[in-house]
């Protein structure tokens, strides 16, 4: 899924998809290195360990989908304390397109996808104030 209005691009990909020249600045966004990927392979631009989801929030979650609304919401108050590194993603999406990077085998329930939608609603609050 992607988003075009008010900046480039923002979009999530699995570590083990190939990197592609459309992926822009690639940043994985999580806290432990995927197993079985080189850097090289990664082709990563940054790792932002610090924006994942911590460590006891990602353990309690353990993948379970009967806990994915509480831990949306546990990962968006944590997201709300690191907001010069949401607003750090903003504004290179501003930029060029950008890639988070994820391991998680599920595409639809990874805390990339609720980072993502975070910096989508904060480009969509600004875009607002600006026009």
């Amino acid at each position: 899924m992607v988003m075009r209005k008010g900046t480039r691009m923002i979009q999530v990909k699995r570590v083990y998809e190939l990197p592609a020249r459309e992926d822009g600045f690639r940043v994985l966004v999580e806290r432990l290195w995927p197993r079985g990927i080189t850097k090289e392979r990664a082709r990563l631009d940054l790792w932002l360990k610090e924006i994942a989801p911590s460590p006891d929030l990602r353990t309690w979650f353990s993948h379970d989908l009967s806990k994915w609304d509480e831990f949306t919401r546990r990962y968006r108050a944590e997201l709300a304390l690191n907001g010069d590194l949401v607003e750090m993603l903003e504004q290179k999406s501003r930029e060029t397109p950008v890639t988070l990077i994820f391991s998680a085998r599920d595409p639809e329930h990874n805390s990339a996808v609720i980072l993502r939608q975070v910096i989508e609603e904060k480009i969509r609050l600004h875009k607002g104030k600006h026009e």
